[in-house]
Parts: C-alpha cells; structure tokens; sequence
C-alpha cells in the first residue's frame, strides 16, 4: 500500500475539496499535501533499510526477506498510530503559523514535537524515539515545502495532514501486521490484519485489487476536477494483460509471505501503456502520461483478475 496510502489520502482531499467549492488549482494542491503526508508514516521503514545493511543477505530474495524482517521491529507502531496523527497534526498547524510570521508557534510546535518523541521512547525506548523523530523531520519537511509551493494556510496544512495521517494505518489492515492505532497507550484494537479470503493467493489478490482500486479512485478524482473522462485515455492495448491468465499454470501460487514473482511480473505489463512516439516528437506531455497511466494501469487490473479466475479455475 505503499502507492495506495497517498492516492487514498489524494483522492478524500480532492472529493472534499470540490465539495467545498474549492477551485480545480487548489483541490489539487490540497490533494497533493493530503498526499504527501499520508507518506510521512511509512518513514519508520528507515530503520529496515539500516537493519538490511547490517544483515548478511547474499542473494535478492535473503535481502528482501532480512529487509521485511527488520522491518517488524517498528513498523506500523509508532507512526501509525491515530493518536500520534492528531497530535502531530496539530503541530503542523503551530509550524504553519510560525512560518506566517508568528514565531511564539516555533516553541509550541517544537513542544509537541518532542512531546512525541519522548512518549515514543518511554514506550518504546531508543529505536522508537528515532523511528519518531524521522516521522516529525518528515512531517516538518512536507508542511514547509507545501507552505511554500502551495502558500497553504496553517487551518489547511492541518486538514491535509488529518487526511493523510489519519487514512494512512487503514490502507494496513489488509498486509503484514495490524497497526497500533492508539499508541503509545497500551491498547490493542485489532489484533491482526483483515482477511479477505482463507485462501492465501486469493487474499493477495483481493489486497493487490484494493491497492489498485486506490490508485483509479485518485485518477478517477483527478480527471474529474475539470471533466475528463477515463475512457479518454484508456488504449485497447490494456487488453494485452487479459494473457496474464496463462501465469496460474506457469508460476508457483503466490502469497503475502511469498509474492515477488508476482508482484514484479504483474507490474512490468503496464509497460503496454507507454505508447511510442515519433523521434521528431519526444516533448512529454499530460496526455502522454495519462495514456500511458490509465492503459497501464487497465492492462495490469485485467491481468490480476485473469490471474485470478485462473486460479480458481485450476
């Protein structure tokens, strides 16, 4: 859900934007900011990467399994917890309004800030105060970069921020562990992730759908906001994926645990999207991109469902 947590958090801030009777400028500019924080959380996979540099891995599937083990050390604890994205968001609102000028806000978003960290290392000692700490850095970095590109108000940093904080730890239920949602307090609300299917192949393919739903709710948004339609930029290439179906037969089942395979071929069909152009013709343009995104994006849903009957089928 790595792609899905921003273009969830894109596409709630957009509907509510437009709802509003915000501008088609600035429901995407509201849209991006709700976007990029709802990235912020993930940050705490940081410590995975360093946890892979340490390991001893010799080959691309023991790094890849010495990478997600690292990872369960801290992820989806500290930073993804509801609590945390509320009290974070509050102080992107005090940094929004120190950077307008009130510099008294400095030391209360500085407050909170460390307010969070150190209940991350009470609760969690040195590994969570860091993991945190990387969470405030990037939540700073994205409220004054979208201040700055998009002169957004603090009342708006903070929205966006809602949305992005609080929409990420959902986008989780369905892979790996459950998130802590109320961290640092020590209650538990769900106790693991939600199963879509007993069948191990078929809950993947049901996450892999919702990942995928995610990202055409956000295009969907987008095209919307000034009246375009999909089917505008949807290729009969995309029909190219259907054939996918064949890889039920020829790849071992994929799961949660094992789906690099999967996941890696299934992805590289979206290469049909890209349409080739003239060499007399290579300036790149929104057009272009949404050709290319759209069929792309088609030819691998077609190919996951084909995959999918397949499997069933056999």
């Amino acid at each position: 859900m790595f792609i899905g947590h921003a273009m969830v958090a894109f596409a709630i801030a957009a509907a509510l934007a437009t709802r509003y009777g915000c501008s088609r400028e600035r429901a995407l500019a509201l849209s991006i900011a709700a976007g990029a924080f709802a990235t912020v959380p993930d940050v705490d996979m940081s410590y995975a990467v360093f946890g892979l540099l340490q390991s001893s891995a010799t080959g691309v599937l023991d790094a890849t399994e010495a990478f997600w083990a690292t990872s369960t050390l801290v992820h989806r604890v500290v930073t993804h917890s509801l609590l945390v994205g509320v009290i974070a968001a509050v102080g992107v609102f005090l940094l929004g309004r120190a950077d307008a000028g009130a510099w008294w806000a400095v030391l209360a978003a500085g407050a909170v800030f460390t307010g969070l960290i150190a209940a991350a290392f009470t609760q969690s000692g040195l590994l969570g105060a860091a993991v945190m700490l990387a969470f405030v850095v990037a939540a700073i970095a994205v409220t004054l970069g979208m201040r700055r590109w998009a002169s957004l108000s603090p009342r708006a940093l903070c929205a966006t921020a809602l949305v992005g904080f609080l929409s990420h730890p959902f986008g989780d239920l369905f892979t790996g562990s459950a998130p802590r949602l109320l961290y640092p307090l020590d209650v538990t609300v769900l106790a693991g992730r939600v199963t879509l299917h007993p069948d191990p192949t078929m809950h993947l393919l049901g996450a892999f759908l919702i990942e995928l739903a995610t990202i055409w709710l956000a295009l969907f948004v987008y095209l919307s906001l000034d009246g375009r339609s999909l089917n505008s930029y949807l290729n009969r290439r995309a029909t190219l994926g259907g054939g996918y179906a064949a890889a039920a037969v020829l790849l071992p089942a994929p799961t949660l645990d094992t789906s690099y395979h999967f996941v890696f071929s299934v992805l590289a069909l979206g290469a049909v999207g890209v349409r080739p152009r003239r060499p007399t013709n290579w300036a790149l343009t929104e057009a272009h991109v949404l050709d290319a995104t759209v069929t792309g994006l088609a030819a691998i849903t077609l190919a996951v469902v084909g995959y999918g009957v397949a499997y069933l089928a056999i």
